[in-house]
């Protein structure tokens, strides 16, 4: 009964979310975006920061390995209590983004979308007992097919890098333009006083 509740109302948070791009952010998407920006500034910046010193993305790649899961706990550390973020994705790199059942049901309803043209990469709210989740999409871009893209056309030590510190790596083979994953942020639903 609980796993129903939860599909209606994700079901019902994206019709609502495709439905009303054009309106102003609920509150509850304007803090959520507000905690995934800092995580995607932090993490995103760094990336950058490597591949200029590298534009084969080799650096980028090991400092991910080596350091995105750090820069996440301390970005989070920053968060009111009860507040988390973390990225996931269907096709995940590091074991430890691996997604539950109902970042499975946003990312495949988001593709789903996207296959019948209607997917807009906006964030989406969806009801999850006494938390609420904000998911935000990532879609591939230029930079990211460095590391994400075709493994064929993956420069020698990137391949390396991910081999070594990824061997189970399931996050290759995308598209620009294509979903990447999600990050999302959950935040503790507000008393309604």
């Amino acid at each position: 009964m609980k796993k129903s509740l939860i599909a209606l109302s994700l079901i019902a948070a994206l019709a609502v979310a495709n439905e009303t791009q054009t309106q102003e952010p609920s509150p509850v998407v304007k803090e959520g975006v507000k905690y995934i920006k800092m995580l995607g500034k932090a993490l995103k910046g760094e990336v950058k920061k490597k591949l200029k010193e590298d534009p084969t993305g080799a650096k980028a790649a090991e400092f991910c390995a080596d350091n995105a899961s750090k820069i996440a706990k301390k970005v989070s550390s920053k968060f009111p209590e009860g507040v988390k973020v973390r990225r996931t994705a269907l096709k995940y790199r590091n074991p430890d983004n691996k997604p539950d059942e109902l970042d499975v049901k946003v990312m495949n309803q988001m593709l789903e979308a996207k296959k019948a043209g209607k997917f807009k990469a906006k964030p989406v709210v969806v009801d999850a007992g006494d938390k609420v989740r904000v998911y935000k999409p990532l879609i591939i871009d230029d930079v990211c097919l460095k590391c994400h893209g075709d493994t064929a056309k993956m420069d020698k030590k990137v391949k390396e890098t991910i081999a070594k510190k990824y061997p189970k790596d399931k996050a290759t083979g995308f598209k620009l333009y294509d979903l990447r994953g999600v990050i999302v942020a959950e935040l503790p639903k507000k008393d309604k006083k």
